[in-house]
């Protein structure tokens, strides 16, 4: 049984579902995409995603009307596996047709690119082997891409990456629940003292960076939390 965070664009609030692993995730459509599917390789309790994501996902496999094979969807930052502000981490993108020929890829990727549907459509270079796809939140903090810049106030699956890796290097936010509140502002303030990082706890491009270089495929640690 998984425990899935959603982030619902509609009314700004995090919602929580449980769900076994063959049954589709909050906001599928039709069953095109399990939890195990969505889940990947990841061993997290814990999985999180957003609505605009999933309607995203659901818009393009109508578009596409056959199955869409998923190779990689989610990943907590502390496995590792991904680039250190991957969307992967925010579970809003989606590594896809992984086995499928060239040209059928070359289909998918055309079909997402003109539908609209999506932020950021990998061009083939980049993924020669797969289809990239993702709904990121823009725009990012640092000028070469990533994550949102963030502050007090703010609910959102960025915000989960935020408390997970604050958590994992012991600076505790109180739990996972994606809302940026005065606990996950105090430990952001001590994490950038310790970091010689100007200690006004907005989490910008220079404390983003810092933070997700000394969590991305560390493990665990002692308090990630689930």
């Amino acid at each position: 049984m998984a425990k899935i965070i959603v982030q619902n664009y509609y009314n700004d609030q995090m919602e929580t579902y449980f769900r076994e692993e063959n049954e589709p995730m909050p906001y599928n459509e039709n069953g095109s995409m399990l939890v195990r599917e969505f889940r990947g390789s990841s061993d997290s309790n814990i999985l999180w995603t957003t609505r605009a994501a999933m309607e995203s996902w659901n818009g393009q496999r109508a578009l596409w009307g056959s199955p869409i094979n998923i190779g990689y969807a989610f990943k907590r930052p502390w496995e590792g596996g991904h680039s250190n502000q991957s969307q992967h981490y925010a579970g809003t993108a989606f590594d896809v047709a992984q086995g499928w020929t060239n040209e059928q890829r070359a289909a998918l990727r055309a079909s997402a690119l003109a539908s609209g549907l999506w932020v950021y459509v990998e061009p083939v270079s980049i993924s020669p082997t797969w289809v990239h796809l993702d709904r990121r939140e823009l725009p990012p903090a640092c000028l070469s891409g990533g994550y949102p810049l963030l502050q007090q106030g703010a609910v959102s699956v960025y915000v989960l990456i935020l408390q997970d890796g604050l958590n994992v290097l012991g600076f505790g936010t109180g739990g996972l629940d994606g809302s940026f509140g005065d606990a996950t502002r105090r430990s952001v303030i001590e994490f950038q003292a310790n970091n010689g990082l100007p200690a006004d706890g907005i989490v910008g491009c220079g404390t983003w960076t810092a933070l997700q270089a000394q969590v991305v495929g560390g493990g665990r640690g002692g308090v990630a939390l689930d």
